[in-house]
Parts: structure tokens; C-alpha cells; sequence
């Protein structure tokens, strides 16, 4: 009888061991991993306040309307700034991470277009003047930036030990790809600033701060009858910020489904919010022109889901005969997804205007 309880709780062990292994293995465990130093997590670190301290000390200091030619020169700094160190990751790493970087930091910037409906909405239902609009977006970048640094982090901790939440993260991204659909088909646009609703983030700072009843120049806090005021300017800013922070929620797995690194994940991030601000400023009339936008980042959330879907299940054991997406191909896929999506936009946009100008007006117009 001795023997035999002793072979039972034998059993039983193995049985808690094996179950513990498939769900505290990560999911990519036959996945390369990249060994990143701490001084390139520093010099990552150091290059981003860099670009935040020049901003702040440089063009933005003096409040003012970027021209095209302004936006453009400092889009592309950041762009080439992103694949130098693409080809960084090629010479120190190795071309498959510099590929998952790639096609991390080509999903953010798609993604980052459909946020700047929302950051268009909010600076409107603010009325921040045109001058004062570049401060804006970059003191909500920079909160973004503190922000999905968390989230990832937090994410690689939880994902290197629970493989389970790879099969959340698919759920989550198949869900949002098919809201992205509806949203398109609905033809329900991001609304106009008149509608605009300020999430709890802004309606407890109202709620908290006293708030002054306009703009105070570009300054988020003044001195009054010896009492602290906020200006409409902080609000703002308050509300990008917190309105990133939801936009999160869904690119930080989509990056996650590309790559396992959060050295890459952090640094498409950075890249692509930097130069998220020019990119507001050069989309800013164009963005009605992307009728198809919708159904393109369904398509690129979709596409991820369903090969994070698939490494979720390699790294539980199951459906080995569906091949891994290799990095290669899911850069390709996402940059010919991002092309159709822009060139029929356009060629449907043109169309329609062509369409719209043959028309006769009505009486009286």
C-alpha cells in the first residue's frame, strides 16, 4: 500500500511538472535570442532624451507652424535615424533581428497614421492654436514613450513565463483587425472635434486642477492670488498622453507578435512616435484621402494575430505542420499591405473627385 502511494504522488508530480512546463515555457523557446548589452540599452536611452532635450531647446522652443519643408527635413532625419539602426542590427546582431525590427517599426508607423485621427480630434476639441500644436504632440510623445516602455517590459516578463498569454494577445489582435473592418464597412469615422468626449484621465485632472479658462501662451501652469492654475495647454497634453496609452494596447502585442526582443520592440516604438509629429503635421489634410486605412491595419493586425496564433501553439506542442512565419515574409507582407492600402486609397479618392466635378449643382447653388 506504502509503494503504491509513493508511485501515485510520483505520478501526480510529473503530471504538475509537465503541466507547469507548457504553461510557464515561453511560446518562441526555439526562437534565437539576441543578447543585448546594457550599454546599447543605454546608448538607445541616451539618443532618445538627445532627441527630446533638441526638440524642446531647438525648433520647438519657439512656438510656430512647421512649414512642409520644416515637417519633411525632420520626417526624414527620423527615418534614416531608424535605418541606421537597422543596419546596426545587421552588423552587431544579426539581418533576421534587423528584418523583426523593420517590420516592427513599419506596423507602428501604420499604426501611429490611425492615431493621429484621434490626436487631430482631441488638439481640436481643445483648440490649441496652430503654433502651439508641435509642444503638444511631442510632451505626449514623450509620456507614450515612459508609458510603452512599461508595457513592454512587463510584457516580455509576463510572456517569457506564461506562454498562455501568446493566445491571448492573438485574440486580442483578431478582435481589433475585425473591429477595423466594421469600423470601415460602418463608414463610422473618428468624429470631429465637437463630439469629442475627454476620456477618465482628462476628467479627473479637470476634476482635481483648477484649470484657467483659456491658453496661457505655451504654458502648462501659472501662479494666481498665490494658487496653482492649469492651463487648457496641460489638459491637453494630459489627454494624448492617456489616449496613447490605450493605443498601446493593441500595437504593443501586434509588435510582440513580430519579434520576442523588447531591445527591438522599444526602439520601432521610439522611432516611429518621434516622428509621429511631423508626420501630423504632412497627413494632417491627407489623412480623408486613406478611405481604405481601415481595412489595411485590419489586414496587418490580422495577419499578426494569426502568426502569433501559430508560434502560441508551436511552443505548447501542437499544429507543427503549419510552418512559422519566417521575419522576411511578414516584412513583406506587412510593406505590400501598407502599399495597397495608400495606392488604391488614393486611386478611389481621385476617382471620386474626377466623379464629383462632372456632376451638375443643384438649383441654387
Amino acid at each position: 500500500m506504502a509503494g503504491r502511494d509513493l508511485r501515485y504522488q510520483s505520478n501526480r508530480r510529473k503530471m504538475y511538472l509537465m503541466l507547469y512546463t507548457v504553461l510557464a515555457s515561453p511560446a518562441a523557446a526555439d526562437a534565437p535570442d539576441m543578447q543585448v548589452h546594457t550599454l546599447e540599452w543605454l546608448a538607445l536611452g541616451v539618443l532618445v532624451v538627445a532627441l527630446i532635450t533638441t526638440d524642446l531647446m531647438g525648433h520647438v522652443r519657439k512656438p510656430h507652424e512647421p512649414t512642409m519643408k520644416e515637417a519633411t527635413k525632420w520626417l526624414l532625419f527620423y527615418v534614416g535615424l531608424a535605418v541606421l539602426f537597422g543596419v546596426y542590427m545587421i552588423f552587431r546582431h544579426s539581418s533576421e533581428f534587423a528584418i523583426e525590427f523593420f517590420a516592427t517599426y513599419f506596423t507602428e508607423y501604420s499604426l501611429s497614421i490611425d492615431n493621429i485621427f484621434i490626436f487631430i480630434i482631441i488638439i481640436g476639441s481643445f483648440r490649441v492654436p496652430r503654433p502651439y500644436q508641435q509642444k503638444v504632440l511631442l510632451y505626449g510623445i514623450v509620456i507614450a514613450l515612459v508609458l510603452r516602455l512599461i508595457f513592454i517590459l512587463l510584457g516580455a516578463a509576463l510572456l517569457e513565463r506564461f506562454s498562455w498569454l501568446f493566445f491571448l494577445f492573438a485574440a486580442f489582435l483578431l478582435w481589433t483587425a475585425y473591429s477595423q473592418v466594421k469600423e470601415g464597412v460602418s463608414g463610422d469615422d473618428k468624429g470631429d472635434p465637437e463630439n469629442y468626449e475627454p476620456n477618465a484621465v482628462t476628467k479627473f485632472a479637470q476634476k482635481i486642477f483648477r484649470v484657467t479658462d483659456g491658453f496661457v501662451g505655451d504654458r502648462l501652469m501659472v501662479r494666481r492670488a498665490h494658487k496653482t492654475w492649469v492651463t487648457p495647454f496641460f489638459l491637453c497634453i494630459i489627454a494624448i498622453g492617456s489616449a496613447d496609452l490605450m493605443f498601446a494596447l493593441d500595437s504593443i502585442p501586434a509588435s510582440f507578435g513580430l519579434t520576442s526582443q523588447p531591445f527591438i520592440i522599444f526602439a520601432a516604438n521610439a522611432f516611429a512616435l518621434m516622428g509621429l509629429r511631423q508626420l501630423f503635421f504632412l497627413v494632417d489634410g491627407l489623412l480623408d484621402r486613406l478611405i481604405y486605412l481601415h481595412y489595411g491595419l485590419a489586414a496587418i493586425l490580422g495577419f499578426i494575430g494569426l502568426k502569433l496564433l501559430v508560434e502560441a501553439f508551436h511552443g505548447v506542442g501542437l499544429l507543427h505542420q503549419i510552418p512559422a512565419i519566417p521575419p522576411l515574409v511578414s516584412l513583406g507582407v506587412i510593406v505590400v499591405i501598407i502599399l495597397i492600402t495608400v495606392v488604391t486609397s488614393l486611386t478611389a479618392d481621385k476617382r471620386a473627385g474626377k466623379d464629383g466635378q462632372g456632376e451638375e449643382p443643384a438649383p441654387g447653388e
